[in-house]
């Protein structure tokens, strides 16, 4: 007779293997242009649409000053715009452009690419493939839930 798993113990086995991953992931270089403060106030503005400065620094947690200076290097590259707001003209906000979107999906797709040559390497059984596969939704969907 199986046990049923304990929650506690399924949640840090959890825990402990996607952190793993996510640091492993975020740590390798890839190609893509952006650095992590780049990316997380890109990737902010195409989730929750235009928004001040002020705003976005209080999204990601950091000071004005360093959303400033991360906005600026967006926007001098053209990934980010500022324009004036359309409810309170005397207010600007930023919007992410057309440039940041590619920038942001080709960031995405060069550590989706990372992870593929790890499961293709010979490291995993087409059932452990498989498993994984199955797994996916179910880490989306516990995502959801917290």
């Amino acid at each position: 007779m199986h046990d049923d798993p304990d929650p506690d113990e399924v949640a840090s086995l959890l825990l402990a293997g996607i952190g793993t991953l996510i640091r492993r992931v975020r740590h390798v270089p890839v190609d893509g242009g952006l650095t992590m403060p780049e990316r997380t106030a890109l990737s902010h503005l195409e989730r929750s649409g235009p928004t001040t400065s002020s705003e976005l620094a209080r999204q990601v947690q950091i000071t004005a000053q360093a959303m400033g200076a991360t906005l600026s290097a967006l926007r001098a590259r053209g990934l980010a715009e500022r324009r004036p707001d359309p409810n309170d003209g005397r207010r600007m906000v930023l919007s992410v452009t057309d440039a940041g979107l590619q920038a942001l999906k080709d960031k995405r797709s060069a550590r989706a690419e990372l992870i593929a040559r790890s499961l293709t390497s010979g490291a995993f059984t087409p059932a452990e493939l498989e498993q994984l596969a199955t797994a996916a939704p179910l880490l989306e969907r516990l995502a959801q839930h917290i």
